[in-house]
């Protein structure tokens, strides 16, 4: 032990305290702009803005790419997760290829899994018209895993244990893509693993002015670092350039194959529109939220969620009038949350809420927090359906997944059937309390009625109707597929040890740390 913590106190180090941070402003939208002058000539009016939902990984990532491709001026791109795998080296290759054609890139990520990507995202910084910025950095062992960097930063958890879940993609200032996905082959159909089913939204109008005020106040921010002023390497700006070239040469990118030519809403890939300048959209009026980046400076819990989008958010979902309907593949509602619950049914409001079963969920843990509140809100009458792998598998209109793990990872809802919202929130305590959260809330019943016929496929191809037993005592899995009606008695696909492993652990885990 004494070896053990000389070790550790050895390698404990603190960020620079003095950290020159050149601040920027998003840049004006500007008419050389291909992508300006698309947008401008697709708004009907000033006060409303457009979108299209993006239900499948294909059209999601082909959008950013596309968007990447045609920007001019500007791109400002946040991410939880970049991985340092096809999807996100390609993603990379793009930003890259804008900043030698002289676009400005501002990339800022939050720092957690940065432990394979680190090199390549300094080294990318190295070229002109590039920063890189870390939300909320390790100090030290940068390069040994989110284990090993916890373990190097020891006396700092409380801090790093707060972290950037923001998506958003911002191209000439003019458009926008934002909503559940991280940049990792997983979010894009792209992994022979596992696969998410998840939900983005390509925007344009008055909502892209409002994201950009969003980026600039987290990229301008002191919990912000330029990923130089983290990075010791002590190499030039001609070495790093040298780095890049040879850990992109290690593994050759290929170009995507061309998206199905519609996808389950019935658009097409948007390079079509892109290409005659004027784009199809749903329109709408609406408000983009985010936390302050300073949440995590917060002294204490109430004070962090005082801030918190999730309060907010949850504010104006508890407000319906009919009808309610949630996607969310981490759900923890807490006392509080059963209490609004209980209110809006006793108002008659129906309430049908789409999460991740024990089988799907890719944080187990989360799933005891959520099963603690499973029976009571059946009891109150929720409509509750969990996602199946196996269903997933055997559905094709939400992406093929092959032999992969189909997981949710949306983060929606539908409000009475006019009020959207999409975001990258989970109605967690994570996401009220420790991370950051961004969404937009759109009034438009023409996009509630798409979002919830995609909510409604997956509800009918791809998961299990969780009930209660005749007699009320006991909960069951309902599953239909060709007509056959089949019920199940205990957590469906998932093995004995991991139910086990779960009932075990389910008392000894704090619900706040879900």
């Amino acid at each position: 032990m004494a070896c053990l913590t000389a070790a550790l106190l050895s390698a404990c180090g603190s960020l620079p305290r003095e950290v020159a941070r050149a601040p920027s402003q998003a840049l004006a939208p500007s008419p050389e702009s291909a992508l300006v002058r698309t947008a401008q000539a697709s708004v009907p009016s000033p006060d409303v803005s457009g979108f299209r939902l993006m239900p499948l990984g294909a059209f999601s990532l082909d959008t950013r790419l596309q968007l990447a491709q045609r920007a001019q001026r500007s791109l400002d791109v946040q991410y939880y997760v970049l991985e340092n795998d096809p999807t996100g080296r390609l993603l990379i290759q793009r930003l890259h290829a804008a900043a030698a054609r002289g676009v400005r890139v501002r990339l800022l990520v939050d720092d957690l899994y940065t432990g394979n990507s680190h090199e390549l995202l300094r080294s990318l910084a190295a070229f002109p018209n590039v920063q890189v910025r870390l939300f909320n950095p390790f100090c030290c062992w940068r390069q040994r895993g989110p284990i090993g960097r916890f373990a190097g930063s020891i006396f700092d958890v409380k801090r790093l244990n707060h972290r950037m879940h923001n998506k958003l993609f911002i191209a000439d200032n003019a458009m926008a893509v934002a909503g559940g996905r991280n940049i990792a082959d997983e979010y894009f159909m792209r992994s022979t693993a596992q696969n998410f089913v998840d939900m983005d939204a390509f925007m344009v109008g008055g909502v892209v002015a409002d994201l950009s005020k969003i980026f600039d106040s987290y990229w301008n921010s002191e919990v912000v670092y330029p990923i130089e002023a983290i990075d010791r390497s002590g190499l030039s700006a001609e070495q790093l350039q040298e780095v890049y070239g040879r850990l992109m040469a290690l593994t050759p990118i290929a170009d995507l194959p061309d998206p199905d030519p519609v996808d389950a809403l019935g658009y097409g890939p948007l390079r079509e529109e892109l290409d005659g300048e004027r784009i199809g959209l749903v329109w709408g009026k609406s408000r983009a939220y985010a936390d302050p980046p300073e949440k995590l400076l917060s002294e204490t819990r109430a004070a962090a969620v005082a801030t918190s989008l999730t309060r907010d958010a949850l504010m104006t979902l508890w407000m319906a009038q009919s009808e309610l309907v949630v996607t969310s593949p981490y759900l923890i509602p807490g006392k509080s949350g059963m209490k609004e619950i209980e209110q809006l049914r006793a108002r008659g409001v129906k309430i049908t809420i789409l999460t991740n079963s024990l089988a799907a969920t890719d944080e187990p843990l989360v799933h005891t927090g959520y099963s603690r509140y499973r029976f009571e809100m059946l009891q109150h009458g929720v409509d509750l359906y969990e996602l199946s792998p196996l269903r997933t598998r055997n559905s094709m209109r939400l992406g093929m997944f092959g032999s992969s793990l189909g997981r949710l990872h949306a983060k929606t809802a539908v409000m009475d059937r006019k009020l959207v919202f999409i975001g990258s929130m989970n109605l967690d305590p994570r996401s009220e309390s420790q991370n950051t959260e961004l969404g937009i809330f759109i009034e438009s019943p023409s996009l509630a009625k798409e979002l919830l016929r995609i909510v409604n496929i997956s509800k009918l191809e791809s998961a299990y109707k969780v009930r209660l037993s005749k007699d009320g005592q006991r909960i069951e899995w309902l599953t239909t597929d060709e007509d056959k009606e089949a019920v199940l008695y205990n957590e469906p696909e998932s093995t004995f040890l991991l139910r086990l492993h779960n009932l075990l652990l389910a008392p000894f885990v704090p619900e706040q740390l879900l």
